[in-house]
């Protein structure tokens, strides 16, 4: 997953925006903030791991200033937003820090909630659903059983698979079915 300029990207995201699509209603529940977006950013530390892990470093940087103090845990870019969401006083000291605090800070950390707000652009898509239904194609030629010598191949299909080459694998072999493959050959 990656944080960029307009939001959220990266394979996990493609994968879960195609089940997001297939909600019913979805443009409705966007416009009224409904959908949240839950992520672990320590997911290899439990919450307990990752508390014993705060105080380590707090304990390192006790005199420093709160907004001084999460740059051995978290990326730069992302440290002035879980600031934010802690509501702790970005200048106060970290040996000022409560346990009730801290242990927020952990829930955060560990159920990081952006909300979701739209879709990119359709012109920007890498993926895309939709498109002739498979039963009206034969699976053995890829011709159309509406259409005699009208052959599919890759995404015109509908048929779409989580990122990591299976959409090319869609393509590649349906197509080597189109070209090699027809019926009377």
């Amino acid at each position: 997953m990656l944080f960029t300029h307009f939001g959220v990207s990266g394979p996990t995201i493609l994968s879960a925006s195609a089940h997001l699509v297939r909600y019913k209603n979805i443009e409705e529940k966007l416009k009224n903030k409904k959908i949240k977006l839950n992520i672990d950013l320590k997911p290899a530390l439990s919450e307990e791991k990752l508390d014993e892990r705060l105080l380590r470093d707090f304990e390192e940087v006790k005199n420093k200033q709160f907004k001084n103090s999460l740059d051995k845990l978290l990326l730069q870019a992302i440290i002035q937003v879980v600031i934010q969401k802690s509501g702790i006083n970005e200048n106060r000291k970290v040996n000022e820090i409560t346990k009730e605090e801290r242990k927020k800070l952990v829930k955060i950390l560990k159920n990081f909630e952006i909300e979701i707000k739209g879709f990119r652009p359709i012109e920007e898509a890498i993926i895309t659903s939709g498109g002739i239904c498979i039963k009206e194609i034969n699976p053995k030629t890829m011709q159309s059983k509406k259409i005699k010598g009208l052959y599919f191949a890759g995404e015109i299909i509908d048929v779409d698979a989580y990122t990591g080459g299976f959409n090319l694998q869609i393509a590649y072999s349906t197509g080597y079915t189109a070209g090699m493959l027809q019926e009377g050959n």
